[in-house]
């Protein structure tokens, strides 16, 4: 019966909207908990304090919720139908990451997330289920290796043979017994495109991040100023970053976006600097309402734009800088005073 559940299942995943599911047990990860302390133990987290908290449950998702017998992985594309390395290239534009031009993904894939399992629900009335999308303490790519979606790659982002590399991630703990699935086997070979492409050196090895370089950590996590070395090699990208995504050779079998949700704005896909410069807080949040990038608040996002257009060579946007050199908040004025050191002789 399982079995027959487990393609019924399945079916309705992809009914819902996902592009493939996964299952493995709460306890398929056995080396999660040393791999964790050991990237904390190193401070490898940056300011992400949260990961060092309730390490119990994030590391070990049997502890999470012990009456839980399998782990439903699912995928969801986003894919880009862009170029998302192209606007790179246009140093008076800023760059937004692919997963953030639109609507908040976390949302949407919750709410497919709970119709899948109100459906479970309906045909094991017996069962009980818990939902996760990126909010609370589930290792999400460790479990959707373990339940077949693809590997984490030396970038450590999940990545599939069917999939390629732009896909979000949800969890359904159940107390149902679920056959699990293969679990996924590493496909990268020799290629280091991803950890060639960094702009900020943010991988000391295959296989291993240090978020205190990586710019997407610095654009969204980090608090205040950026250490001035890193400012230089951020270039224009002011929220996330896609470089180590982009160039991998698996893309050729991502699969498209149907969720018009996720289609880019137009209006986000090269938006100028001087424009975003010019946001205040109530017109920021006009802009990104409903957006992932209203999380990080006008201080943070303005600061990124400021180091952008201090990377922009561009001296016309001086006067952009210029009206935030006695900003209220310390690291927007900062960032607007070294700006304009950039750019002016």
């Amino acid at each position: 019966m399982t079995g027959d559940l487990k393609e019924r299942l399945r079916t309705q995943a992809l009914y819902e909207g996902f592009a493939q599911m996964g299952i493995c047990r709460p306890d398929a990860v056995p080396e999660l908990p040393a791999r964790l302390q050991t990237y904390l133990d190193e401070g490898r987290h940056g300011q992400m304090a949260w990961m060092a908290e309730r390490t119990k449950w994030r590391a070990d998702p049997s502890a999470l919720w012990p009456e839980a017998r399998s782990v439903i992985m699912l995928a969801e594309p986003y894919t880009p139908t862009h170029d998302p390395l192209a606007v790179l290239d246009q140093k008076d534009r800023a760059a937004i990451s692919v997963y953030a031009q639109n609507r908040d993904y976390h949302d949407i894939v919750k709410k497919r997330l709970k119709r899948v399992g109100r459906w479970l629900i309906d045909q094991a009335q017996d069962s009980r289920i818990k939902v996760f999308v990126d909010t609370a303490p589930v290792m999400e790519k460790p479990l959707g290796a373990a339940a077949g979606l693809g590997w984490q790659g030396k970038h450590t982002n999940l990545l599939g043979r069917d999939l390629g590399s732009w896909f979000f991630l949800g969890a359904i703990f159940t107390t149902l017994e679920l056959e699990p699935d293969e679990a996924g086997r590493e496909n990268c070979g020799n290629c280091t495109a991803c950890l060639d492409i960094c702009p900020t050196n943010a991988f000391p090895a295959p296989f291993q991040l240090d978020a205190r370089r990586c710019i997407s950590y610095l654009t969204i996590e980090h608090h205040g100023p950026v250490d001035e070395d890193l400012r230089a090699l951020m270039g224009n990208r002011i929220y996330g970053c896609d470089d180590c995504l982009a160039v991998c050779p698996w893309n050729k079998f991502a699969q498209e976006a149907h969720e018009v949700k996720y289609h880019a704005r137009e209006d986000l896909t090269a938006p100028r600097l001087s424009e975003l410069a010019a946001l205040d807080d109530a017109a920021f949040r006009v802009l990104f309402s409903g957006s992932p990038v209203k999380r990080i608040g006008r201080d943070r996002f303005v600061r990124n734009v400021l180091y952008a257009i201090g990377n922009s060579g561009d001296l016309a946007l001086v006067n952009a800088a210029r009206p935030h050199v006695d900003d209220p908040a310390p690291e927007v004025a900062d960032a607007a005073r070294w700006a304009i050191a950039r750019l002016t002789p």
